[in-house]
């Protein structure tokens, strides 16, 4: 019973092939729609997680300031050499301890300038933040003690400043600053928050203090806790050796702020699946849209089809025939909606993550629950036409022009 009215639904979208496309472009919208957001949300979740895991799990930001982004302030006292010093001497379950600052500046290389980031750091900067170099070297120990004017610089810099050259070796202006480039740092890309990694210059930390900054502030301290320690108990002991150095009673608050990358990342991810979802529950609404339309769609054939539906039942038809009739007509038509609506949004979905930037994630569940839920959509929107139509007068039926 059911395979012949299979075979009957698809004889009438054949006799109606226009209208039948133009009552699954609603589902085909719908599914597509809701498919292809929940794919680029999973990927702009996955490339979050990513970039953060590349930051390092186990790295803690402590900037002064209350809750404010790196290196901002928020009126409170920078920190100076001598803290992060103490945080590496007196932690035991810190690996390394990176002091940094950064100001803007023009780097400049014969006729070539361009406006970068300039950081100052010691040689536990790379190690902390996952920074390996592709040609050269970082700078040493004793180069930072020193204050040599020598500097690694990101991909970014060396394309504006060198084109094609091999930077290593040369030297390069920041402001009044004559540094030698003796490092490149491996690209990377833009982050989680859409700033250039690789548009940087690091110098030793005295170098930019003395040559760029003129001061001896340290606007923020990272460091890397040993694998397997307690991070919050960590956290505790950089609050209470920082609340020593820096003069707080019992009764004053913090004034600096200890950011751990898990936390971060765990915000993150959270704030793109909750976009997503709503992303998602929003391009739902036009799948009831598309359902409206098959429902529609269906009631204008049974006026149509009246005296077809007549003869039927005069013949001896049951009127749960005639109803599983009209009923499967609107799950097909549902059912090749979903159907058509995979299939473009997996194209979208590819062009998408490639335009923006953001990976690929093929997401099988999302997939099943649109497909079922479009056929639900037929089943659901389908019934009251398909009641309607079983529950014809055949005498009244048969009489209808």
């Amino acid at each position: 019973m059911i395979w012949n009215a299979f075979l009957l639904a698809l004889r009438e979208l054949r006799r109606n092939k226009m209208r039948s496309f133009l009552t699954m472009l609603g589902i085909i919208i719908g599914v597509a729609a809701v498919i292809t957001l929940v794919t680029l949300g999973g990927g702009a979740t996955k490339q979050v997680t990513e970039q953060i895991a590349g930051l390092g799990s186990n790295m803690l930001m402590v900037n002064p300031g209350k809750h404010m982004g790196p290196g901002q302030s928020s009126g409170a006292a920078p920190f100076k050499l001598a803290d992060a010093e103490a945080l590496e001497r007196d932690i035991a379950s810190l690996v390394a301890v990176a002091p940094t600052a950064s100001s803007s500046a023009t780097a400049i290389n014969a006729n070539e300038n361009w406006s970068t980031s300039v950081t100052g750091s010691s040689e536990a900067y790379f190690a902390v933040n996952n920074r390996a170099v592709k040609a050269g070297r970082i700078f040493s120990a004793g180069e930072v003690r020193a204050g040599t004017a020598v500097c690694v610089i990101g991909e970014t810099v060396r394309a504006k400043l060198f084109g094609g050259g091999d930077p290593i070796g040369a030297r390069i202006r920041l402001n009044k600053l004559s540094c030698q480039v003796i490092g490149l740092l491996e690209p990377k890309g833009q982050s989680t928050m859409g700033t250039d990694q690789d548009d940087l210059v690091v110098l030793p930390l005295r170098t930019f203090q003395r040559r760029i900054a003129g001061n001896t502030d340290v606007n923020m301290i990272q460091v890397t806790v040993r694998d397997g320690a307690d991070t919050a108990k960590v956290e505790r002991e950089i609050a209470r050796l920082l609340r020593v150095r820096r003069h707080l009673s019992s009764n004053e608050e913090d004034n600096f702020d200890v950011m751990d990358m898990k936390e971060i990342a765990s915000m993150l991810s959270g704030t793109t699946k909750m976009m997503t979802s709503l992303l998602g529950a929003v391009a739902a609404v036009s799948l009831l849209v598309g359902g409206i339309g098959i429902m529609n769609i269906m009631l204008v054939s049974v006026t149509e089809r009246t005296r077809e539906i007549g003869t039927r039942l005069a013949i001896g038809a049951l009127e749960w025939e005639v109803l599983m009739q009209f009923l499967v007509e609107s799950v097909v038509i549902s059912s090749f909606g979903g159907l058509l609506g995979i299939a473009l949004a997996i194209a979208a979905s590819v062009a998408l993550a490639q335009v923006l930037m953001v990976p690929f994630v093929f997401n099988t569940s999302i997939i099943a629950v649109s497909f079922v839920f479009s056929a639900a959509v037929g089943v659901v929107f389908g019934y009251f036409p398909a009641r309607k139509a079983a529950r014809l007068d055949p005498i009244e039926a048969l009489r209808h022009e």
